[in-house]
This record gives C-alpha cells, sequence and structure tokens, in this order.
C-alpha cells in the first residue's frame, strides 16, 4: 500500500499514474480481443502483450515503491513476470500450437459456444460487475492513497483493480465458452494474470519468493496441459473437448 500511496503523492506520481492507467488499459484490451480472435496464433500474441503490460505495471509499482517496500524486490519481481508471463509461457503455447499444427490440428478455435457478437456483449456486462463490485475495493485504497472517491479523480489503484477483476471474469468466461484445450489454457492463463494484477494494486506488489512460487506452479500446469494436449490430439485426433466425451467412460 506504500507503493501506491507514494504514486500518488511524490513529485512524480502523476506520470506514475498515468503508467498505470495505460497499462490497465492494455491489460483490458488484451483480454477483449482474446475474446473476440478465434485465430491461435493471434491469441498466443496477445497474451504475449498482456504479460509485458503486467510487467510494465509491476516495474511502476517498484519504481514508486514507499519505504516500506523492498523496491529491489519489487523490480526483480517484475523481470521475473515479464520472462515468465511475456515470453515464457506463450513461447510454450506457441511451440504446441505450431506442433498441433502441423500434425493436422485446425489453428482457429472452430464452433464456440458463444459468437464473437454475443462474447462481447458479455465482456461489457463483466467489465460493469467488475467496477461496481471493486467499488469498495477502490474506495479503500483511494482512501489510504489520499486520493477522491469514488466517482473523482481516483487513485492509481482504483483504475487497476476494477480491470483486474474484469481480467479474472474474462478469464472464466473464456474457459467455459471455448472448446479447443489451447484456447481453455488461455483463459486461465488471464484468470492468473487478472489475479496478479490485483494482487500488484491492493497489495503493492508480491514479494519476489511468493511470484517465484505462484509462477512455478503457473509454467508447471501449463506444461503439464500442454504434454496432455498433444498425447489426447494423439489419440482422439483433435483437442476439441466435445470430441472426448468418450474419454469419459
Amino acid at each position: 500500500m506504500n507503493a501506491v500511496r507514494e504514486v500518488a503523492m511524490s513529485p512524480s506520481g502523476s506520470v506514475a499514474t498515468q503508467v498505470v492507467a495505460l497499462t490497465a488499459g492494455a491489460l483490458l484490451v488484451t483480454s477483449v480481443l482474446l475474446v473476440w480472435r478465434r485465430d491461435l496464433s493471434a491469441q498466443v500474441r496477445l497474451l504475449m502483450l498482456q504479460g509485458v503490460a503486467l510487467a510494465a505495471l509491476a516495474t511502476t509499482i517498484g519504481l514508486s515503491g514507499g519505504p516500506g517496500t523492498s523496491r529491489a524486490e519489487l523490480l526483480l519481481v517484475a523481470v521475473l513476470v515479464l520472462a515468465l508471463r511475456g515470453w515464457l509461457l506463450p513461447w510454450v503455447l506457441g511451440r504446441r500450437l505450431r506442433a498441433g499444427i502441423e500434425a493436422g490440428d485446425a489453428a482457429r478455435e472452430d464452433g464456440p459456444r458463444l459468437n464473437p457478437t454475443a462474447g462481447l456483449v458479455l465482456v461489457a456486462l463483466l467489465t460493469t460487475v467488475a467496477y461496481l463490485v471493486s467499488r469498495p475495493i477502490s474506495e479503500g485504497v483511494a482512501e489510504h492513497t489520499g486520493a477522491p472517491t469514488p466517482a473523482g479523480t481516483a487513485g492509481p489503484a482504483a483504475f487497476a483493480v476494477p480491470v483486474g477483476i474484469a481480467m479474472v471474469l474474462i478469464g472464466f468466461l473464456l474457459l467455459v465458452g471455448r472448446r479447443r484445450a489451447m484456447s481453455q489454457l488461455v483463459g486461465f492463463l488471464v484468470l492468473d494474470n487478472g489475479i496478479a494484477t490485483v494482487a500488484f494494486l491492493t497489495a503493492a506488489g508480491v514479494p519476489f519468493a511468493v511470484e517465484l512460487g505462484i509462477s512455478s506452479d503457473v509454467l508447471l500446469v501449463v506444461l503439464i496441459l500442454a504434454v496432455l494436449s498433444r498425447r489426447i490430439h494423439a489419440q482422439v485426433g483433435s483437442t476439441t473437448l466435445d470430441s472426448m466425451t468418450e474419454l469419459r467412460d
């Protein structure tokens, strides 16, 4: 919380606030585009951009860290976020996608449960819900930062807390609205990025050891699911979940 207070009150607070607003906007826009786009390669690239934006958010918080915050530790966390969420995880997904395409798997999300228009309408509704349910959190954070609340000029956390919650909801939407295993894996990572966004803004960053543990778990889950999807494609000939109903028996 000290870092957020510092962002709002330091001489460079206005610049930091603008950077936080821009990165939050980038996080939300990439999440919306992930619902709209069906091309899996485009989804991987958008996920990479989202990881870079999240790293920029962590860097901004790290550079404006207050007395109670280890600036070096926060910057190290930002580097870890950039390396894992901005490069390694998209690289793993891209490699698995190319291998699947070479094996005859489709390169697009075929027959999603929601068409793009319905998906974008639901995204608008979920974003509205996110802003409503996060209002007490935004007011609490703005109270600590000394920023006017709730409808006036909000503090930097007030920009990103609703965005983080919206990303969590959009991640759930991708999980239930897509049929391909790769798309659902992308939805899982959007959900995780949303949780990380909320953590960075409400807790003034995450300790390096905690972020390293979470990142290791996420990387392990992605690697396991990538291997499983490859095995399932080899056995069933597709990674569309509807074609795996026989596996229940």
